[in-house]
Parts: structure tokens; C-alpha cells; sequence
């Protein structure tokens, strides 16, 4: 690694001073990875290693190795790769884009853009599975959930989901569990009205669970049969349909409904859980989150209370702390698929954090004074267009809509005068035209409208208003919705500001110190990255514009696309899958595909070892897969006598391995060509979890090693940020075989011949925040994206050999190394001292750390991963911590300290206790908030004590508190 303008060690080309002065000095790479020369010949010399190569040697396999580096354009710097993408954003011709289909433009606050979306406070925050560090986020999620249930009408919400289609299908399956035994029918019915994307998706999931897909309209919805219907209100072409006789009828049949709705409209419109709906989903996207062609947004779903642990994805809960004050947590099934793994209700973990606290915030900031209005201008200015192009002779089909409008041209099809005056408007096939207005729309673009269809510009639009009937009669709202305080108390930019900066610092982020979560890669999200992500020319497309008004998307899509095919060394790529639990999905889907297609449908049988990701096993039942799980040894490496029995006793039925490599256990296994080859000789395929591929890159190539397909997480190896639990990028990559069956979608042509479903609502997933891993991969270049993945191998395993000082260090490979990351047992505590892994990671926090994964994939454990982006004084302090920590058990252990009124059994400590006028506790109050010396230059103190888990589950509170909670605190 360089310093300064030293070249780094490794680096190809022509050394010479005159050389030298060609090149600019400041390298992306050295601001990228964290150790410089001097730190990495220190950390080398105390594992014995005279050189980085060597390790390498120990760590990395020789039969796994690739033996051609990457071929990737040479690295720009932080100037050039925003110059570069700059031009492909000018390439994006951002019209005026009135086409609806579940996406609307909106107005950004900019006190939100710049403190959330562009805060790395708030995006390069961690799931938050250690509550008392993540109560900021967890209460803007609290607001994300109380704003849904109470639009919806729905008793339950959850904190987000990856988008309105995946969200029906999430519904349906939903449907199908909580009928359970009740009901045997396997045919849901989804209307015609309903948006095509969210139709190609709930197909794609249904057919290899065995459901059937019945498609008509309403009116023909079956009177038996069924376990579910969806219904969509209003329609995908703007339509408010009465549909409370359709869901009677889907009751009738002891089915349940599932209604796909807008929240805007909600505002205006009856709520559905006020005329029977079961379920509702939808998107938050035009709650203030950029179009992005297609996202990140964060869908929404809300149901009945007695469905509530049916509701996949993550529920905020209200639960207490040590003291009995009230704190946050995930309630109920947060991780229930790495738990549960193949009885999972879902695979899908990832939620849209980040975009659900935009969306939250922007209700808050409006509050529901300021929703309505917006909701009613936008709902007049449909009308009052729709009013004057009647009066022009062209015909509105339907009486009654929110903001979109399908009107009859009465000559013609005014797509090309509508384009002409910068307007995109949605064609159907029978030549009429939608119109979907949103709040950015003034009187100037309705006047562009009107002359699109050949009527002249209204001089004076009130006088059209005043003439109109603008409710929505028996189908408006009459409840209330956002009483809650935190919807009423921050109508101003200076409070909003400083209640988004009060959440910001409940919460540890990367901004306070290293983040060291096993398999999660929490590394520098670099800010030349993230810059792209709210320019005009990525962010303000939507999604479904005619293609070559998104050349420059395109163009990024394919380089990065030959990127990732280079570093992994398959032949095609699919950007679709907006999660690496989508990506497993698709993968599978890919392999099951290509089964069908060699005649080979009943394949079935996906061996997964036991050390797989949990998301595996689920995604594999989601696949239709029969899950056989496949022993491994002492060691951590998938047995190989038990994979040779169970292929061989499956042959026939065998379908695919899902492997995880480097395994879930942080070691290179040696075996992986056998694996392969074994599943390979009785005709399965070989599906590899990519989630540690920042291990690999530049060092090894799944396709080189017998993969056929893998995915890639890009909020992990390829720096988009985790946004506190999402968004993420899941694409797959697969062999030559498997290009033609990559997943497709109904509205555009993605070029694989036998395309798969469509996974995601948007072609391709999650646009806009692809920038970040192009940037990321440019500015790096083939050097120094191998010296990354070197020098997360030299970090875990410089961490393994000083922590092995204080902790067993569980799976080594066969040289005594680990992969990029290592697990510590610290079971051995709990029979000596009674401490738990809980309560190490709860202390943890008393030195400003967030803890590793904890009890995964091994329970009493922590699984710790450094990555290439901290410095050897980071990793130094995180060891500094550990060894304290293992000091203070030590004193448990010798009878010194109280076995129950400990540092580690009461962390973490709040300022509020340590700065409370009586101390009663057996350890002074400088050891429980300073433990450490750098605490005293800069504390992160937790919000809240302990929260009681149990509590929380037991008495599931999952919306904000009701106003009467106010009122007896004030009494």
C-alpha cells in the first residue's frame, strides 16, 4: 500500500521518475485501505509472514487461485470518475415523466436530503440488531411504521420492504400461511388493473411454490378456489374502483384480500382496513425519495393484528429498558430466517431503511395538515385537466381517480406532441393515454398537457376549479391519521433539523468507530462514491421512460456488468435483484430454469451445507427446492463423505449446492474443486454465495473454480453503504449456459432469450445507487481492488493471532489462517463466569464499538470482521477492548467481582446513570464509562440501558404511543 505518492507495492508499469510524474499523486486507493507500508510490515511481523504475498500463499488455496489478474480499465481518481460519470448523468435525458405505474415525482426537503440521504450518520449505520446503539433510526422507523397503519388502516405495519411487488408477492404467501390448513386452495386471484410489474413478480413466485395465477378483472374473481386475491386501489391506470363487494366475495370463500394502494391517496381517500382489506402494500417512493429509475424506495406492508408474526420483514417494537424506561428494538421474527433457515416464512431480510426514514421524515415534515394539502392539489389539478380535455372533445374514461388519468384522444395519439414539449405520458395498446400527475406539477406543465392534446392553454385555471366537485363522495376519507405528537411538533426547518440530529447521535454509525460485523463488511463508503447518487441526471428518471432517454444509464449498466463478469469470471450478469436475498432467489430461479429446459423439471434437491448463510434455506423453499443439508467437519469444511452420500442417494433429483465461500466459518476450504465436481457428476449446479467475494476479489474467480452461478452483495464488496439495514444490490452472475434464462421484465427488454420472471419492480433493481460501486471499482483498479481483498485477509488474521491471546479463535485453515474474517468462543465464559456473548457485545459499547455478529453461525460466539478500509490503530483498539474485556471476566472468574453486578452484566452504562447524584454499584464510575482511554477524547454514550427482549415480544407495541400516554405523563 502506498503513502503519499509511493507507488503501491505490486503496481505494474514503468517506475521511473518521469513515469512517476505522469501519474496524479493522489490515488483513490490510498485513501480507500486503511494500512499504510510501515503497518502492514508491523502486523506481517507478528504473524511471522516476511511478506504479504506469503500470507496470501498460507491463507488462499493454490488449486483456488486465479491465474490472470483483472483486466480492468486503469484506476481514475476522485476528479476523473465524477467527471466521467457526470457525462454518463448528461446522457440521461430527464423529461418530464407523467406515467405513473407506481412511481411518481416528488419534492426532496433538502433539510432531508442533506442530513439523511447525504449524512453518513444515517447511511453507513448497521441493521439494528444492538438496540441500544440504533434508537434514532429505530425511532424513525417507529414513525415509518405508525405513518403506514394509519393510512392503511391496518392494526400492524412493517419497517419497510424492498419494493411494491416483491411486497404482493410477500402478501400472498403470507396469505397461504395464515389460511394454513384451513383452507387447501392453491389459486390466487390478481386483477387486470393491477401494475404489470407487480403481476410478472407475483407469477415468478407463485409458480414454483405451486400456486396458480388467476388473472381477470374484478368482476370475474372466482366465488371458490382461492386463498387470496389481490386488488389494486386506485388502478394502474388511475381508476378508484368500489371494491368492497370484491372483497366479500374473496371472504366468502374463506380466502383473504390483499389490497395494493398509494399513500398519497390514502390521505384523500377511505382507508382499506376500514372496508375489510386482510393486507396492504404499496411504496413510499413519493414520500420525498428520488425516482432513481427504479430505486431504492421502501414498499410498505400493513395487516391485521392476529397476522402480525406471519408479517414478514422487520417490526420496530416498543419495549423497556433496565430502569423500565421505554426503549426500541426489532420485534418477533426479525431474523427468523437464519433461524428458522428452511421453515422461514420468507428469505427476504433486507428491508429500505434508509428510504423508509426519508419517507418517514417527509411526513413528519408535512404532518397530515401538510399531506392533505398536497394530496388535494395534486388531486385538483387531475380533475381540472381532466375537466378541459373533456371540454377539447377527448374522452376521460373514468369518472373517479386521485392523480392519473386514461383519456381517449379524440384524434390521434398525442404521444410524440407530448414528447415534443418534454413529456413522457404512458401508451396503452388500445391507443389511449395516461396521464399520472404528482405534487411537482405546476400550472405551466398543465398547459404543456392541454397543447400535447390540441386545446388551448387555460388562462385562468381557478375558474375551471371553482366549477368542480373535487371529493371523492362515499369513498373519502373521514377518519383522522398522524395524531401523534411527532407529526404535529416539527413544522419548521430548525426543529426538523434538530430532531433528524438528536436521532443521528442515539445512533452508532462509521462515523464513530469501525464497525467489525462478521460476514456484513462495514467499510468506507467514500463520499466521491455516494456524490452521484443525488445528481438530477441518475436521480429524477423514472423508471420506465423510453430506453434511449437512459443511454447514460445503460452505459453504466454494461461496464459495470463486464466488471463484475471479470472479477468473478462468468460470462453474463443480471443487475435486477435488489438484495442479496433476491440474488440467492434469482440464482436459483436461473439453475431451475435451465433444468426445465434440458428436460430435467423434476430436479428438485438443493444440498446446502450447515454452514451455509441462513438466507440459503429459505431462498431455496421460496425456489421450490427441497432442502438437504449436508454435515460439515470439526474444522468447519463441508464433509466430503457426507456430500458424495446425499448427491449420490438424490442423483436423480439433484438440482444444486448452495455453498457459501469463503465459508460462513471465515476459512478458504481446500475441498472446493471436489465439492464441485462431485455435485457437477450427478447433474446439479453449482449456486455460490457470494456474500464474502471481498475476500476473492483479485485472488480467485468462482466461474475458475467449478461455479455456475453466484451473486454479489454490492453493499458489502462493492462499498453501497448498508444504510442502516438497507438498500443493498444483490446482482447474479452466472456461466454461459445460464445467460439465457436471467430474469426479465414485462416492460423492458433485457436480452436474455428465455428470460426468467421479473424479481424486482424495476428492470434493473436499484439503479441509483449503482454509481457507488462503479466509481468504487474505477477508482480502485485491478491493483488495488487486489490489494483490498490481501488486506482483509491480513486484518482478520492479524486480528485472530491477538485476540487468540485472550479467546479460543474456533475454524483455521489447514496454515493455521483464516479468510477475511474469525470467530472467537466465548463459551468456554459463560461456564466459568457466567458472562454471555451478550453481555460482551453490551459492553462492547461502554468503548464505542458495535459488537461483532453475535451467536452466528456458531451460538456463543463472535464472528469479527475488519475488512481492508481501518488502520492497524483501529484493530489495535478493538483488541485493546476485547482484552479488557476478557480482563473483567477474569475478575468474575477469581471471586474479585460480583458474578451479577458486573461491568459487562449492567452495560450498558447511559450518562444518565453515571451522572445520577447515587452510584450504588460494586465498580467505580469511571470504569463503567471510560474503560478504555480513548473514551475520555470522544464517548459514544448508548441512549438506554439493557432492553428487555422478552418484554418487548410480550407486549408488542409496533406504532407510536397513543396521545392518552401523553396525557397521563402530563397528569
Amino acid at each position: 500500500m502506498q503513502e503519499g505518492s509511493d507507488v503501491a507495492e505490486g503496481d505494474p508499469g514503468d517506475r521511473s521518475e518521469a513515469a512517476g510524474l505522469l501519474r496524479h499523486p493522489d490515488r483513490f486507493g490510498a485513501r480507500h485501505l486503511g494500512s499504510n507500508k510501515a503497518e502492514i510490515t508491523k502486523m506481517l511481523q507478528a504473524l511471522g509472514c516476511p511478506s504479504l504475498a506469503s500470507l496470501i500463499d498460507d491463507a488462499v488455496p493454490s488449486n483456488l487461485r486465479t491465474h490472470r489478474p483483472l483486466d480492468l480499465p486503469a484506476p481514475m481518481t476522485e476528479a476523473e470518475v465524477l467527471r466521467d460519470l457526470e457525462g454518463l448523468a448528461e446522457q440521461n435525458r430527464v423529461l418530464r415523466s407523467y406515467l405513473g405505474l407506481g412511481y411518481h415525482g416528488t419534492v426532496i426537503p433538502p433539510v432531508i436530503q442533506r442530513n439523511i440521504l447525504e449524512n453518513p450518520g444515517w447511511y453507513t449505520q448497521y441493521t439494528p440488531y444492538q438496540a441500544e446503539i440504533s434508537q434514532g433510526r429505530l425511532e424513525a422507523l417507529l414513525n415509518f411504521q405508525t405513518l403506514v397503519s394509519d393510512l392503511t388502516g391496518m392494526d400492524v405495519a412493517n419497517s419497510s420492504m424492498l419494493d411494491e411487488a416483491t411486497a404482493a408477492a410477500e402478501a400472498m404467501t403470507l396469505c397461504k400461511r395464515v389460511l394454513g390448513r384451513k383452507n387447501q386452495a392453491l389459486t390466487f386471484f390478481v386483477a387486470d388493473h393491477c401494475h404489470p410489474q407487480t403481476l410478472s413478480v407475483v407469477k415468478t413466485r407463485a409458480e414454483p411454490l405451486g400456486y396458480e395465477v388467476v388473472v381477470g378483472p374484478v368482476e370475474a374473481c372466482p366465488t371458490e378456489g382461492l386463498f387470496g386475491a389481490l386488488v389494486q386501489v386506485p388502478d394502474t391506470s388511475g381508476a378508484i374502483h368500489d371494491v368492497r363487494g370484491f372483497v366479500d366475495k374473496v371472504h366468502a370463500q374463506g380466502a383473504l384480500a390483499v389490497v395494493a394502494t398509494d399513500l398519497m391517496a390514502l390521505t384523500l381517500m377511505e382507508a382499506p382496513g376500514e372496508w375489510g382489506a386482510d393486507v396492504v402494500i404499496g411504496n413510499s417512493q413519493r414520500f420525498g425519495v428520488p425516482l432513481g429509475f427504479g430505486g431504492p424506495h421502501a414498499a410498505f406492508m400493513a395487516t391485521r393484528e392476529a397476522y402480525r408474526r406471519q408479517l414478514p420483514g422487520r417490526i420496530i417494537g416498543v419495549s423497556r429498558d433496565a430502569h423500565d424506561r421505554p426503549a426500541l428494538r426489532l420485534a418477533l421474527q426479525t431474523r427468523e430466517q437464519h433461524i428458522r433457515r428452511d421453515k422461514a416464512t420468507s428469505n427476504i431480510c433486507t428491508a429500505q431503511v434508509l428510504l423508509a426514514v426519508m419517507a418517514s421524515m417527509y411526513a413528519v415534515y408535512h404532518g397530515p395538515d401538510g399531506l392533505t394539502a398536497i394530496a388535494r392539489r395534486i388531486h385538483a389539478f387531475a380533475a381540472a385537466l381532466a375537466e378541459v380535455l373533456a371540454q377539447g372533445g377527448h374522452e376521460v374514461l373514468h369518472q373517479r381517480f386521485f392523480d392519473t388519468l386514461r383519456v381517449r384522444p379524440a384524434v390521434g395519439v398525442p404521444l410524440e406532441e407530448a414528447l415534443a414539449l418534454g413529456i413522457n405520458l404512458r401508451a396503452y395498446e388500445d391507443g389511449t393515454v395516461g396521464i399520472a400527475l404528482d405534487e411537482t406539477v405546476d400550472l405551466a406543465d398543465l398547459n404543456d398537457l392541454v397543447s400535447a392534446f390540441g386545446v388551448s392553454p387555460v388562462e385562468d385555471w381557478t375558474a375551471v376549479l371553482a366549477g368542480l366537485d373535487l371529493t371523492l363522495g362515499d369513498q373519502a376519507r373521514t377518519s383522522l391519521v398522524l395524531q401523534h405528537p411527532v407529526f404535529h411538533d416539527h413544522r419548521t426547518e430548525t426543529e426538523l433539523l434538530r430532531y433528524i440530529k438528536r436521532l443521528e447521535a442515539k445512533d452508532l454509525s462509521l462515523t464513530t468507530s469501525m464497525i467489525p460485523l462478521g460476514s456484513c463488511t462495514m467499510k468506507l463508503n467514500a463520499a466521491a462514491e455516494m456524490f452521484p447518487v443525488s445528481w438530477k441526471g441518475f436521480a429524477a428518471l423514472h423508471p420506465f421512460v423510453p430506453i434511449d432517454q437512459a443511454q447514460g444509464y445503460l452505459a453504466l449498466f454494461a461496464r459495470l456488468e463486464r466488471w463484475l463478469c471479470e472479477i468473478t469470471g462468468f460470462s453474463d450478469c443480471s443487475l435486477q435483484p435488489n438484495a442479496g436475498s433476491q440474488g440467492e432467489y434469482a440464482g436459483l430461479l436461473v439453475i431451475r430454469a435451465w433444468q426445465r429446459n434440458r428436460g430435467q423439471a423434476h430436479r428438485d434437491v438443493c444440498l446446502i451445507p450447515k454452514s451455509a448463510h441462513g438466507t440459503n434455506p429459505a431462498s431455496a423453499v421460496m425456489a421450490g427446492m427441497r432442502v438437504v443439508v449436508v454435515s460439515c467437519d470439526d474444522e468447519g469444511n463441508i464433509d466430503l463423505d457426507d456430500l458424495q452420500a446425499k448427491a449420490a442417494r438424490h442423483g436423480d433429483a439433484l438440482a444444486a449446492l448452495m455453498v457459501t465461500y469463503p465459508s460462513t466459518h471465515g476459512v478458504f476450504e481446500e475441498t472446493i474443486h471436489q465439492v464441485c465436481q462431485i455435485v457437477h457428476e450427478y447433474g446439479g449446479q453449482i449456486y455460490l454465495d457470494g456474500a464474502n467475494m471481498n475476500a476473492m476479489v483479485g485472488l480467485a474467480r468462482p466461474a475458475e473454480f467449478g461455479a455456475d452461478v453466484c451473486h454479489l452483495n454490492l453493499h458489502k464488496t462493492f462499498c453501497i453503504p448498508h444504510g442502516g439495514g438497507g438498500p443493498g444490490m444483490g446482482p447474479i452472475c452466472v456461466a454461459e449456459h445460464l445467460a439465457p434464462y436471467l430474469p426479465g421484465h414485462p416492460l423492458a427488454d433485457l436480452g436474455h432469450a428465455q428470460a426468467s420472471g421479473a424479481i424486482s419492480s424495476a428492470p434493473w433493481g436499484s439503479p441509483s445507487i449503482l454509481p457507488i460501486s462503479y466509481a468504487y471499482i474505477a477508482m480502485m483498479g485491478a491493483v488495488d481492488l487486489t490489494r483490498a481483498s490481501e488486506l482483509a485477509i491480513l486484518h482478520a488474521n492479524y486480528l485472530a493471532f491477538r485476540l487468540g491471546e485472550h479467546f479460543p479463535v474456533l475454524y483455521k485453515g489447514r496454515t493455521g489462517r483464516v479468510a477475511h474474517e474469525c470467530i472467537i468462543d466465548l463459551r468456554p465464559l459463560k461456564a466459568t463466569s457466567g458472562i454471555s456473548v451478550e453481555d460482551v457485545a453490551k459492553r462492547l459499547m461502554d468503548f464505542g464499538f458495535h459488537a461483532p455478529t453475535m451467536s452466528w453461525p456458531v451460538a456463543g460466539t463472535l464472528m469479527i470482521e475488519p475488512t481492508e478500509s481501518e488502520s492497524m490503530e483501529e484493530l489495535d483498539r478493538l483488541c485493546e477492548a476485547l482484552a479488557t474485556i476478557r480482563q473483567e471476566v477474569r475478575e468474575v472468574e477469581e471471586g474479585r467481582a460480583d458474578r451479577e453486578r458486573n461491568p459487562l452484566r449492567l452495560a450498558p452504562h447511559t450518562a444518565a446513570e453515571v451522572t445520577a447524584d447515587t452510584w450504588d454499584r460494586p465498580y467505580s464510575r469511571s470504569q463503567a464509562a471510560w474503560p478504555a482511554p480513548w473514551t475520555r477524547g470522544h464517548k459514544f454514550w448508548p441512549p438506554v440501558s439493557r432492553v428487555d427482549n422478552a418484554w418487548g415480544d410480550r407486549n408488542l407495541v409496533c406504532e407510536c404511543p397513543p396521545l392518552s400516554s401523553y396525557e397521563d405523563e402530563a397528569t
